[in-house]
């Protein structure tokens, strides 16, 4: 009961949230940027809560915890450093500098204009919308999961609610909205992480003891093997994905100005290490809890492990009998994780639409006015797509999350990060890149199979990188009218 209490009071909170942002979003730079007026803490924590959500907590965790022991957690270390820390010392002053140069909101439009490609807007556009329709729906699924399995709520009512509520705030506040409860659900993100630690360290003996049965564990499970190609890829994947994914670069293109970048890298890194660490050491302690026959609790089939119920199953198992407050705390952990990534993912993709596809190619001349209605409009049908994928179980989340990221970042990251370092890169060869990784991710995804998935959007990031270079040398220089322009005070 105070579990479902505190959730409650939590949902009233982000749609208070929501009343208090709409008050201040006037036009479509306030919705999607927040009038490019956003400070380092703030930024950090959005940065942060964005990047981890109950994908890391349920289907990461829970798959890779398993398969890898804890091993799994070179992949939160991964995280903070390559995919929170570099990514703002590297991409953060540029983007920001950039993008205003080039007058852009969106990766889309910031791809466009760079290149001066009239159509580069509307094949990202689609790119984005249909790519992260999955994302999105395996955030819910894991939502789904926790609710269905920690709160007694069923499935489906579980994916309503927070349909329901992520839609409300995020359609009523746009980014001012986001960033609101970025900041609140950040520190309920930490609080939590270090309260889920001490419990299950306190269920399984100490750090030493259980140090040393994760490692009996896995070595019963696995055999104490496992393949460190996929390791390395799966740490490239969701490291270095982070910097071609449009809902991550868009926090660049909103912070105050360069001053915040060093402070938000430092704070991001910080709040990265905490909650990767925690997730993937969660995770691993499914080979304590889950020894013997209790293996049977996680079991899909014969000899088949259901990753997806691994954490749920093992938050029920621990936390049963605790206080309920405490239960309560750690489970608005994985919500808040979610709720901010799944309004970032809403947010961009709508735009995608709303703001490159009709009025970058349909209807120009729409006033700003409907513009901002058909961002609300859109951000609504997206998380009712995303339910209806989610509804329907379609693929296990690590699944879902790597077809995502490899088609997305694949796309996008070897064209965006030539375009703000390399003045020679044409527009013939930045769409080369965004086909080729496009392409590779698919093709790989279906040849490569599930399991391997991490390999496949790791190749579909790299390819890119050679692909725009080489074809560049060979194609007609871009105009030095629109290199100024860009490249302007940088």
């Amino acid at each position: 009961m105070v579990s479902i209490i505190l959730l409650s009071l939590f949902l009233l909170l982000m749609v208070a949230v929501g009343i208090w942002a709409s008050k201040k979003t006037n036009s479509l730079n306030d919705f999607f940027l927040g009038g490019r007026n956003v400070g380092p803490w703030v930024s950090a924590f959005a940065y942060g809560t964005t990047y981890f959500s109950a994908v890391a907590f349920i289907g990461f965790a829970g798959r890779f915890g398993w398969s890898f022991g804890i091993n799994a957690l070179w992949i939160g270390i991964g995280n903070a450093f390559f995919g929170a820390f570099l990514a703002w010392l590297v991409l953060g002053r540029r983007t920001r500098t950039m993008s205003k140069n080039l007058e852009a909101m969106t990766m889309p439009e910031f791809l466009q204009e760079r290149y001066d490609a009239k159509y580069f807007k509307m094949i990202a556009a689609i790119i984005i919308f249909v790519f992260l329709v999955p994302y999105s729906a395996s955030v819910f699924k894991g939502l789904g999961h926790i609710f269905e399995k920690n709160f007694n709520i069923p499935y489906d009512y579980a994916l309503l609610i927070m349909i329901g509520i992520t839609g409300i705030y995020l359609v009523l506040g746009g980014y001012f909205a986001i960033t609101m409860a970025d900041f609140i659900q950040g520190f309920v993100m930490i609080v939590g992480s270090f309260l889920m630690i001490i419990v299950f360290l306190g269920k399984s003996g100490g750090i030493g003891e259980t140090l040393s049965n994760i490692n009996i564990g896995f070595q019963d499970h696995t055999g104490g093997k496992f393949d460190p190609i996929i390791l390395i890829a799966t740490i490239f994947m969701t490291s270095f994905g982070t910097w071609g994914l449009p809902q991550m670069v868009q926090k660049f293109y909103a912070i105050k100005n360069e001053k915040v970048i060093p402070r938000a890298a430092i704070a991001t890194f910080i709040f990265a290490l905490i909650i990767g660490l925690t997730a993937y050491f969660i995770g691993s302690l499914s080979h304590i809890l889950f020894s013997g026959e209790k293996i049977n609790q996680i079991m899909e089939a014969k000899d088949k492990i259901d990753f997806d119920i691994i954490v749920p199953t093992m938050l029920t198992t621990v936390l049963s009998g605790k206080l309920e407050i405490l239960m309560g705390i750690i489970l608005l952990l994985i919500v808040s994780a979610s709720m901010s990534t799944l309004s970032s993912l809403v947010l961009v993709s709508s735009s995608s639409v709303a703001i490159d596809l009709y009025k970058g190619h349909l209807n120009p001349d729409m006033s700003k006015e409907n513009s901002l209605l058909m961002m609300r409009f859109l951000s609504g049908i997206f998380v009712v797509l995303s339910y209806f994928v989610a509804h329907f179980k379609i693929g296990f989340i690590v699944t879902l999350m790597s077809l995502s990221w490899g088609a997305v970042a694949g796309s996008f990251m070897a064209p965006y990060i030539y375009g703000l370092y390399w003045k020679r890169t044409t527009k013939i060869g930045a769409g080369a890149g965004m086909f080729s990784g496009l392409i590779i991710s698919i093709v790989l995804f279906f040849i490569l199979g599930p399991a391997k998935s991490p390999i496949a959007s790791s190749i579909a990031m790299i390819v890119p990188f050679i692909v725009v270079p080489l074809v560049s040398i060979f194609t007609a220089p871009p105009k030095k009218v629109i290199i100024d322009k860009a490249f302007e005070k940088i």
